[in-house]
């Protein structure tokens, strides 16, 4: 593995940096920037993400043919790092969460068909999208318990169900669904497209959640009815656990690296002040408490940089990395945290004010351990892991040629 930069990527790197440093972070302390979600006016956005474009610094994983930037995992880790050292960062680049993984899905098993009609407006920016899994007292991290199910009709399918805590589901136009189609084990669950203009589905609410939203929310959607023709299932029928695990590793691996961005975000902050911060007879950042708290936040998320990309390493192989995956998502998740509470805890009551995005990260980074799976969940995945092949959990691992 190769952690050194390409002059090419590095300039990419680099000019993400200079625009959230110059365009980005300056917009986090103007109260008119908010919505009523405590994130990024839609009007605002919208002239942002065209800057983005003209920069040449949207889209970065998909192909350039289609509006993108060709890069592939292990490239697009330092970038979304930079980005997220802005709260609005990711989604003004098109990288952020649930868009930036459907597109890559789509992107890997849709026909061109499909490609032309459902993923290249969400590559332009044209429209937003939403991953229907989620389910009440139903699928979450065990996506066998879904019960959501599409019944075969004359024309497609006809969908009956519920689905909960569907991120960007209150302002996407293109869906993709996941529900049951049989009661086989392996094959029993299928992968849908549908547009947010047809009958036979609603928004029941958009959940109230602990910190602020993304864009459209966290919906809870009741299926009526609703009718897919057959060219809208994705790779055809009992694929979509296949597409499940296809989908869920690299969007998890996303998130860690967006996650890093805010955990040195908070670090940052905190350092600038203890430096000037005086208490005691001394500067904070001499007391040794403070570099002792700052030091290992600092730490652990190196750590989970290193684990990041040694994971996008291995997805860019063709490996699922499903170790690797869970081990950067537990780690990652708890370096958010811990980089937030320390930063919140050295800045003492400014941190707790509105005064820094701290708090605002604060809140949003209660949720990394549990999105995409609980990190109790992702823990029994390495116990299993290491029960089965005691030694070979630990190998290297060698490239196809090596």
């Amino acid at each position: 593995m190769e952690f050194a930069l390409s002059s090419e990527l590095d300039r990419t790197r680099l000019a993400i940096r200079e625009y959230v440093e110059t365009r980005l972070i300056p917009l986090e302390s103007d109260p008119s920037t908010y919505d009523e979600h405590e994130n990024i006016t839609e009007a605002l956005l919208a002239k942002l993400r065209e800057e983005a474009k003209a920069l040449g610094l949207w889209a970065l994983n998909m192909p350039k043919e289609r509006g993108g930037q060709g890069f592939n995992l292990a490239e697009i880790t330092p970038c979304y790092e930079e980005m997220n050292r802005s709260i609005f960062g990711p989604v003004v680049f098109n990288a952020a969460a649930p868009d930036d993984g459907n597109m890559r899905v789509l992107l890997q098993v849709a026909t061109e068909e499909q490609k032309t009609k459902w993923l290249q407006p969400i590559i332009d920016g044209e429209v937003r999208s939403a991953f229907a899994m989620t389910e009440p007292d139903g699928c979450g991290s065990d996506p066998s318990l879904t019960y959501t199910t599409a019944t075969r009709t004359n024309t497609g399918w006809k969908i009956h169900g519920r689905k909960w805590f569907i991120t960007g589901a209150g302002v996407a136009k293109h869906f993709i669904l996941i529900a049951r189609t049989s009661d086989d084990a392996k094959k029993g669950l299928s992968a849908f497209l549908f547009h947010a203009d047809q009958p036979g589905w609603r928004i029941v609410r958009r959940i109230p959640i602990m910190g602020p939203e993304e864009h459209g929310g966290h919906c809870e959607l009741e299926f009526d009815g609703l009718e897919i023709p057959h060219e809208n299932i994705l790779r055809g029928e009992g694929e979509g656990m296949r597409i499940l695990q296809t989908r869920l590793g690299p969007a998890r691996l996303t998130h860690c690296m967006r996650w890093t961005g805010l955990a040195r975000r908070c670090l940052e902050i905190a350092s600038a002040h203890v430096e000037q911060r005086a208490s005691f007879g001394a500067k904070l950042i001499d007391h040794e408490s403070v570099q002792g708290q700052l030091g290992d936040a600092a730490l652990q998320v190196q750590i989970g940089k290193l684990l990041t990309m040694q994971c996008a390493w291995k997805l860019d192989l063709g490996d699922y990395a499903r170790k690797e995956v869970s081990m950067a998502k537990i780690v990652v998740a708890d370096a958010l945290q811990q980089a937030c509470d320390t930063a919140l805890q050295l800045l003492g009551a400014k941190g707790y004010s509105k005064d820094t995005p701290v708090e605002w990260i604060y809140r949003y980074a209660r949720q990394a351990r549990l999105v995409d799976g609980a990190s109790e969940v992702h823990r029994m995945v390495l116990a299993q892991t290491l029960r089965r092949d005691p030694k070979g959990f630990f190998d290297w691992g060698a490239t196809p040629n090596g």
